[in-house]
């Protein structure tokens, strides 16, 4: 017989029971914690290891996998009887007869479970298979010998079994005799777990008695969902939920005094939501909590009642249940929201009992079932609860997954967002709170979902229930934790570590505006001022009327300038400042004399112009003749150009023709013309005023980077790839190489032609590679194209990255770099100025902005490193914005600025925000200084450190650039 050299659980340390709870509970403190937190703080994530001995595992429960249900002898469950009756209520009248098969497939089990490298297999025994009636004289020697070859096959692979003595499947027999309801069910109970314990005993070392007893009792007793199917939520879920807890400190007491000195094993109770109705008695003080007790009694004689309908426990009945638990194992699924009501408004039946209405978090991901929804944050609310309340126990983490429907097969990414957030705030609970956390279990494979059939799945591994094989093939899923498993947390990747070091020393340091968004628009008539003054076009009706007042308001944007202590500013001109109707017809002096006297005073403040000839603010003249659509825009535009270069050229060595004219809400036939406009501007600089203004002209283009969905899947690498092709290339591909790509030319059935003249015209029109860029995107491949400019593709949200005060924008600061990589191989390394890139916030106003320090750290620091590690040639950042100024559609409730601008004030003051000393250290240093090196004069004492959680990891990404991966070396993301 194997021996058991796997398990690793040291015998328990016995504690003195707890005394009651105070009222309110001393376990408040975890509110008073969490509750404040913002969301950037929840968010953050937290690298770092579990203990060495942490126990990993899977999970199932014997009804939900073996099927076999009369094989070998074995005697029928209420589950057998319930599921085989017509009527059942249960999606396509499916059963349990054969289920995963795992009775039959115990070799592949095991298999599954060795490739996962598990080190515990949480499984639950038959009752009906060993004890065909319930009762030891009923002992079918079949179903002993099947889980002896189980528990010998884990051992042999050293994998810890986790054994569940009963898990909802109570023999028929016994309910013929009235089940849980019947006081006999006490000492039956506690027969079965001796003969569990005597003859699997001396293997296994981690028992609990019984799963989730609450659920039973309230989904069996009271709203009769599951098996016995009783609907009395008046009475008999308490008078269940008395005899389970009985039952288990029978049990406990029978292991504690004939078996723990031979076998050293612990034994528990698995608990799920609404803890402290079991958890209360068994690791408190053997009986209810004060609150429920009160409660209920009050609603009871508020029901004419002469007593309450909660039973009560003698004393020796305390003193034997109090204490009966060696560890504390968890079941975990969700979070819900709490709301105080009067009793008044609900009928009189156990639900009247409570005093709260339980609600979804709406703003949480939903899942294939409802109970499932995704929050995240509430495991380490839990685990610290369950510290303060119960008194600091070891903790298992027991159950904890996700449904997704069983359509999705393999490609579960809504468990593997699971995994990243959920196992990282127990890592937080760990690391952090210091919560004794000790173990974590999932489920193995899908299967049985009770009264749910096979509609959704919950398992690492697909089932096809389809297939009379039943073949089992692991999802996304199993990738991802098998390397959690392998790192035991969360490592720090190579890519996510800061870099030390400085750029070049001429390296351009900006912040940037746009002319509309934070200038006075009085005297102009572009499109943007039509648009504002639409009602239902902007909210809170915010328009560009005054924004910052930045017309008004030059010193003092300068003061702010100067205390960033940038190199650089870049602007935009308004074109209808100087040409009101888009025309040469008329100039406005005026409107020249304003940007050169701007232009003087950036000079005179040793800060250099960065000049955007156009930011999105077309002349509305312009637009009344067809606006880019129209062909001889191209003209108007050359000709604008011009007269920027010759009056104000000789003050600005660096000209952005067009901003982010963004390709993906544009007629294909603009983006055209915006192209050849761009090269005529540049050849009209080129030919006339480079000799001697000596600049530098080039277009600025918006790009996100493109993350594969699944790595594993070519596909998805392929659409990620397709994407940053398209979109980047839209306008890069024709200026820098001379015409759309292969892929635009494929994708795209309407897309205008370039002549070849045309295309000699525009080929090379750039001194520099203008970029702005935000954020990374997930994308997968589609079965069909979709109407978007994203041919073939699906755009997803990977709900684990860093959320900002946009709801598009999420904290991605790998994919700047990946980016800048991209640039470089696809375009022959050209000079590059990231134009824009920053973070907004939204809601109150705190000048303490935590998450743009945070934002600028890290995506300043991946800069560093393409230019450092990866030899890119970028020369230039530029934050955006210098000013919260209007942000076009969502006016002035989404908040970019450095500068924080006080609305109802009308002197518009400029406030510095925290992310200013932040940023202007980092100019100062031109880089990052080595903390190891000692204080660095060049950085701000006042700048805050670095936060000390960091980022969702990333692992080992697979690039575009860089070779496959296989499975045995990367980590899924």
């Amino acid at each position: 017989m194997p021996t058991d050299d796997s398990v690793k659980i040291s015998p328990p340390q016995r504690s003195t029971p707890l005394p009651p709870s105070e009222v309110p509970s001393a376990s408040k403190v975890v509110w008073e914690k969490f509750t404040p937190q913002k969301r950037f703080d929840r968010q953050m994530y937290h690298y770092g290891n579990f203990s060495q001995n942490f126990l990993w595992g899977v999970s199932s429960s014997a009804y939900q996998i073996e099927g076999g249900w009369n094989a070998d002898g074995k005697g029928p469950s209420v589950w057998d009887t319930f599921t085989q009756k017509p009527g059942s209520g249960i999606p396509d009248n499916v059963t349990a007869d054969i289920a995963c098969d795992s009775y039959n497939k115990l070799k592949e089990d095991l298999y599954m479970l060795q490739a996962l490298k598990v080190k515990s297999y949480r499984f639950s025994l038959s009752w009906s298979r060993i004890f065909p009636n319930g009762r030891r004289e009923s002992l079918n020697q079949k179903g002993v010998d099947y889980y002896n070859r189980l528990i010998n096959g884990l051992l042999a692979r050293k994998i810890t079994p986790m054994v569940t003595i009963y898990h909802w499947d109570l023999p028929q027999a016994l309910q013929d005799i009235g089940g849980w309801q019947n006081v006999e069910m006490i000492n039956i109970f506690n027969d079965y777990c001796d003969f569990c314990f005597a003859t699997f005993g001396d293997r296994v070392k981690f028992w609990m008695t019984m799963n989730d007893p609450q659920g039973l009792a309230w989904l069996g007793y009271g709203t009769g969902q599951i098996p016995p199917n009783t609907e009395e939520p008046g009475t008999a879920p308490y008078q269940i939920a008395h005899n389970l807890i009985k039952a288990h400190a029978t049990a406990y007491h029978t292991y504690d005094n004939k078996y723990r000195a031979s076998q050293r094993g612990m034994v528990s109770i698995a608990l799920n939501f609404n803890l402290g109705w079991f958890a209360h008695p068994i690791f408190k003080n053997g009986d209810y909590p004060e609150a429920m007790k009160a409660q209920v009694l009050v609603k009871s004689e508020l029901q004419g009642l002469s007593q309450s309908r909660l039973p009560s426990f003698t004393e020796e009945e305390k003193n034997s249940i109090k204490g009966t638990a060696d560890m504390f194992c968890a079941n975990h699924y969700t979070s819900k929201i709490v709301t105080h009501v009067t009793g008044a408004i609900l009928p009189p039946s156990y639900q009247n009992d409570r005093d709260y209405i339980e609600e979804e978090m709406t703003d949480q991901p939903t899942t294939a079932v409802e109970f499932t929804r995704a929050v995240s944050f509430g495991m380490r609310r839990l685990l610290n609860w369950i510290k303060e309340e119960y008194g600091d126990p070891d903790i298992y983490i027991t159950e904890n997954s996700v449904s997704t429907p069983m359509e999705y097969a393999y490609d579960d990414i809504d468990r593997v967002f699971l995994y990243k957030t959920y196992i990282d705030e127990a890592l937080k609970a760990y690391e952090l709170d210091g919560v004794k956390v000790k173990g974590y279990a999932t489920c193995l494979m899908d299967s049985f979902q009770f009264f749910h059939g096979y509609q959704f799945g919950f398992g690492l591994h697909y089932i096809d229930f389809n297939n009379i094989h039943r073949p089992r093939t692991p999802k996304f899923s199993a990738h991802l934790y098998y390397n959690i498993m392998k790192d035991n947390g969360f490592s720090l990747p190579d890519d996510e570590k800061m870099l030390y070091g400085e750029f070049k020393k001429d390296f351009i340091w900006s912040s940037a505006t746009a002319s509309y968004q934070v200038r006075l628009s009085t005297q102009t008539d572009c499109i943007w001022d039509k648009f504002t003054h639409t009602p239902g076009n902007i909210l809170q009706h915010d328009t560009g009327d005054i924004a910052c007042n930045s017309y008004n308001k030059m010193e003092d944007d300068i003061a702010a300038l100067k205390k960033v202590k940038v190199s650089h500013y870049r602007f935009s001109v308004s074109w209808p400042r100087i040409l009101p109707d888009g025309t040469t017809k008329y100039i406005n002096q005026a409107g020249i004399n304003y940007y050169k006297k701007l232009l003087d005073s950036l000079i005179a403040a040793n800060i250099q112009p960065q000049v955007t000839l156009y930011h999105w603010d077309l002349p509305q003249a312009l637009q009344d003749v067809g606006g880019w659509e129209n062909e001889t825009i191209i003209e108007r535009f050359r000709d604008y150009a011009d007269i920027l270069f010759e009056n104000l050229g000789p003050k600005v060595q660096l000209w952005i023709t067009f901003n982010d004219d963004r390709p993906d809400t544009l007629p294909y036939i603009v983006s055209h013309n915006i192209i050849k406009a761009h090269a005529e501007a540049w050849h009209v600089y080129n030919d006339k005023y480079r000799a001697s203004q000596n600049g530098m002209v080039s277009i600025t283009v918006n790009a996100d980077w493109a993350e594969p969905r699944n790595p594993y899947k070519q596909e998805d690498y392929d659409a990620a790839r397709s994407v940053v092709e398209f979109y980047l290339g839209w306008y890069a591909h024709p200026i820098f190489n001379g015409d759309y790509s292969p892929l635009m030319k494929r994708s795209v059935l309407e897309l205008p032609e370039f002549t070849p003249e045309e295309i000699k015209r525009i080929n090379g029109t750039y001194d520099y590679f203008g970029l702005n860029h935000y954020l990374s995107r997930v994308f997968k491949s589609a079965k069909s194209w979709t109407n978007s400019c994203y041919r073939g593709v699906v755009l997803l949200r990977d709900r684990t990255w860093l959320e900002s005060g946009s709801h598009w924008l999420t904290m991605t600061p790998f994919g700047l770099r990946r980016l800048l990589k991209f640039i470089k191989h696809e375009f022959g390394n050209p000079p590059i100025i990231i134009t824009e890139n920053g973070v907004s916030e939204n809601g109150p106003v705190d000048l303490n902005d935590v998450h743009r320090k945070y934002f600028y750290e890290k995506y300043i620091n991946q800069v560093l490193k393409a230019y450092l590690l990866d030899d890119v040639n970028v020369i230039g950042y530029t934050a955006w914005s210098l000013l919260d100024n209007l942000e076009w559609a969502v006016g002035y409730t989404e908040r970019f600025g450095l500068f924080y601008i006080n609305r109802s004030d009308p002197d518009l003051p400029r406030t510095p925000k925290a992310s200013v000393s932040f940023y202007s250290s980092i100019i100062s240093c031109n880089g990052f200084p080595d903390p190891a090196s000692g204080p660095q004069e060049c950085w701000n004492s006042t700048s805050t450190p670095t936060p000390t959680l960091t980022p969702k990891p990333e692992g080992k990404k697979i690039n575009f650039l860089e070779s496959k991966l296989s499975f045995s070396d990367s980590r899924s993301d």
